[in-house]
């Protein structure tokens, strides 16, 4: 049986604007599975972000309910969530967000700073997961001394050093060509192969058709939730 890691029941998001409320979501009702593939995609505006940072525990829901591990995350304090932050689930953001003057290895590190460990043993987490996404070369580098695609390798590397179950791309590779599009998602095949649990939110339809799973918003609400047979077939 596949464990349910994500459940959300009824969530909605609203926010104060020009003296009235916008709802961005509306009725969400989702569960996700360990270790599935999926896409959240839509139209600009239609909350696709809004969700993802609702599953990422950075912005909670207005109303509904949300398990995360069936742990009722609106119930949860400030620490317990940046600990789900940081250990439970790794971000990928379209901007890379590394710092632009430490070294690769370094931008790796960050996610452990917060963790009792010898510094030494956070160094070497880094290089392994460097290593899982073919930059073992590259730890001394700067970020402005690689390509787009290698630095995009960076930001996926420093979601993984923390050994998170959920990996959510918010449009990981909306900054890249078509070629390292194609190397980033060969990443993201062999990361799902591995056990990683993988959410990708994109309004690229080659994206989406790459995942086994789209989950396509429209005006806050989910308008459809399909299997993508071709892929599901193809990685079992």
């Amino acid at each position: 049986m596949s464990q349910q890691v994500i459940e959300l029941t009824a969530v909605g998001k609203s926010y104060p604007m020009a003296g009235q409320t916008f709802e961005a979501l509306k009725n969400i009702n989702l569960t996700i599975n360990a270790n599935e593939y999926v896409a959240i995609t839509g139209p600009s505006g239609s909350g696709k972000s809004t969700l993802m940072n609702i599953i990422g525990c950075l912005d909670p829901a207005s109303s509904g309910t949300y398990l995360l591990d069936q742990q009722d995350v609106a119930s949860q304090n400030e620490a317990y969530l940046a600990e789900v932050r940081n250990k439970a689930v790794g971000f990928i953001f379209q901007s890379f967000n590394l710092l632009p003057r430490a070294s690769v290895l370094v931008n790796v590190m960050q996610p452990l700073i917060y963790r009792i460990m010898p510094n030494a043993a956070r160094k070497e987490k880094a290089r392994i997961a460097l290593e899982r996404v073919g930059l073992s070369d590259k730890i001394n580098s700067l970020p402005n001394q690689l390509s787009g695609g290698q630095r995009q390798r960076v930001a996926i590397a420093r979601a993984l050093v923390t050994e998170p179950a959920i990996i959510l791309g918010d449009e990981p590779t909306g900054n890249l060509d078509s070629k390292t599009t194609g190397d980033i998602m060969a990443l993201f095949d062999q990361l799902h192969q591995q056990g990683h649990t993988i959410i990708l939110v994109t309004h690229e339809a080659e994206i989406a058709e790459h995942c086994h799973r789209v989950i396509r918003l429209v005006d806050g609400e989910i308008a459809s939730d399909i299997v993508n047979p071709a892929r599901s077939q193809a990685h079992g």
